[in-house]
C-alpha cells in the first residue's frame, strides 16, 4: 500500500497561520518599536498624551466583534487578508503625520487592520486543529510572532546604528512590505475551514463567565504594559530607540525558543496551573516597575513582561475545551471586544495618574494581576463543557441556550 504524498506546504494550515502571523506582527512591532520616540521627539507627546492615543489604537479592539457584520459578507480568511492590508497602510502613513491629529488617525487605520486580523486568526487556530493539537500550535504560532518581531525590532537597531534614517522612511518600507506580504499570500494559499459551521451572531453564555473574567483582567493589565512599559524607560530612564529596540529583540529572542515549549508545558501541567504561573509572574514584574530607581531592573522588568504574556495562550485553549464548536468564531470577536473594554479608559485615566506618581500605575497593575490569579484558582484541572469552573456542579449534558 503506497503512502499518500504529503499536501503541498501552502496547503497547510500551520503554514498559512505561520506566514499572516509574520507578517501582521512584522508591521506590529515596527510601528511599536518606533511610536514612543517618534511621538516625543516630533509630535510632543506627554504620559496623558501617550496615555489617549493608546487609548484610539483600542478602540477597534473594542469594536473587534463588529467583525460578525463582515463575516456575513466574507469568509474569515478574506477578513484577514483584508485586515493585513489596513495594518500595512496605517503603518506606512505614520511618519507623514508627526502631530497629535495625525497619530490618531493613523493610528486608528493600523489598529483596525491589527485587532481585526488577530480575531480571526484565534478563531482559525481554533477551527483548524483538535484540543490536543491546539496548545502546540498556538505555542509554534507564539514562536513566529516572537520572530517576526525580532526581525523587525533587529533591522531597526542595525539601521538606527548604521544610517539614522528618516522616521517617514522606515514607517513606509515596513507598511509597504505588509501590504506585499498580504497580496503574495492572497495569492499563493487556498480556501481553508474548519470542519463545524460558525454562527454568525453574537455569542454571549453564562457558562463562559471565567473564560469572560480571565480575558477582561489580561486586557487590562495588558494596557498598562503596553501603554507605560517603554514609556518608563524613555521618560524615566531616557532609553532611546536603539535601546528600545534592543530590549525587545531581548524579548522576542526569548518567546522564540520559549513558544514551542509552552505549548508542550500547557499539554504537561494544564491551564489552571500556566495561568497561575504567568499571573505570579506579572505581580513581581509590575513591582519591580514601581519600586526601581535603577534601569537595568526596569529593563528586566521589561523583558520579562512581554516573555510571560505569552502565556495567556493556555486562556484560549481552556475556552476550546469548554466550548461549543460552532461559538468559536463569533466568542473570539466577544473575548476581542471585552479585553478591550478597560483598554479604552485604562491608558487615559492611567495617564492622570502619570503625572502625579508614575510608580502608582504599576502598583495598580500589580493588584490587577492579583485579582487574575484569584480567578485563575477557579479554572478546573481538567476544563470540559459542563465543567466550566470548579465551582461548576458534577458534570452534566450541556444544554444549547
Amino acid at each position: 500500500m503506497t503512502t499518500p504524498p504529503a499536501a503541498p506546504l501552502t496547503h497547510r494550515p500551520i503554514v498559512f497561520l505561520t506566514a499572516l502571523a509574520a507578517v501582521n506582527w512584522f508591521g506590529f512591532a515596527a510601528w511599536n518599536a518606533l511610536l514612543n520616540n517618534f511621538a516625543k521627539e516630533q509630535a510632543g507627546f506627554d504620559g496623558l498624551a501617550m496615555g489617549l492615543l493608546q487609548s484610539i489604537r483600542e478602540v477597534p479592539g473594542l469594536l473587534a466583534v463588529s467583525a460578525l457584520l463582515f463575516l456575513l459578507i466574507m469568509r474569515e480568511q478574506t477578513l484577514a487578508y483584508v485586515s493585513l492590508v489596513l495594518l500595512g497602510i496605517g503603518v506606512a502613513a505614520t511618519g507623514y503625520f508627526p502631530s497629535i491629529h495625525g497619530l490618531w488617525v493613523t493610528t486608528l487605520i493600523m489598529s483596525v487592520g491589527f485587532h481585526y486580523y488577530e480575531t480571526m486568526a484565534q478563531s482559525l487556530t481554533l477551527q483548524l486543529f483538535s484540543k490536543q493539537e491546539a496548545p502546540k500550535v498556538l505555542g509554534r504560532l507564539s514562536a513566529v510572532t516572537a520572530a517576526s518581531q525580532f526581525v523587525a525590532f533587529g533591522g531597526i537597531a542595525l539601521i538606527w546604528w548604521a544610517i539614522r534614517p528618516s522616521y517617514q522612511s522606515v514607517f513606509l518600507i515596513t507598511g509597504g512590505l505588509c501590504i506585499v506580504g498580504a497580496l503574495v499570500a492572497i495569492a499563493i494559499f487556498p480556501r481553508f475551514e474548519g470542519p463545524v459551521p460558525q454562527r454568525k451572531s453574537m455569542v454571549l453564555r453564562q457558562r463562559y463567565w471565567l473564560y469572560y473574567a480571565l480575558t477582561f483582567m489580561t486586557g487590562s493589565r495588558r494596557q498598562i504594559f503596553t501603554a507605560f512599559g517603554a514609556f518608563l524607560l524613555v521618560e524615566k530612564f531616557g532609553f532611546g530607540v536603539a535601546e528600545i529596540s534592543i530590549l525587545m529583540l531581548a524579548t522576542y529572542s526569548i518567546n522564540t525558543v520559549v513558544g514551542p515549549r509552552l505549548g508542550h508545558l500547557i499539554n504537561r501541567i494544564g491551564e489552571r496551573r500556566t495561568i497561575m504561573i504567568e499571573n505570579i509572574s506579572l505581580i513581581l514584574v509590575f513591582a519591580g516597575y514601581a519600586l526601581s530607581d535603577q534601569s537595568w531592573i526596569a529593563a528586566v522588568c521589561y523583558v520579562a513582561d512581554g516573555v510571560f504574556f505569552t502565556f495567556t495562550i493556555a486562556q484560549r485553549t481552556y475556552f476550546q475545551k469548554i466550548a461549543d464548536p460552532a461559538d468559536i468564531a463569533p466568542t473570539a470577536g466577544v473575548a476581542f471586544t471585552i479585553s478591550h473594554i478597560a483598554a479604552v479608559f485604562i491608558p487615559v485615566l492611567f495617564g492622570m495618574i502619570w503625572l502625579k506618581n508614575p510608580s502608582l500605575v504599576f502598583l495598580i497593575g500589580a493588584a490587577l494581576a492579583t485579582v487574575s490569579l484569584t480567578f485563575a484558582f477557579l479554572v478546573p484541572r481538567n476544563p470540559e463543557p459542563g465543567h466550566e469552573t470548579v465551582l461548576s456542579p458534577a458534570r452534566r449534558p450541556v444544554v444549547a441556550e
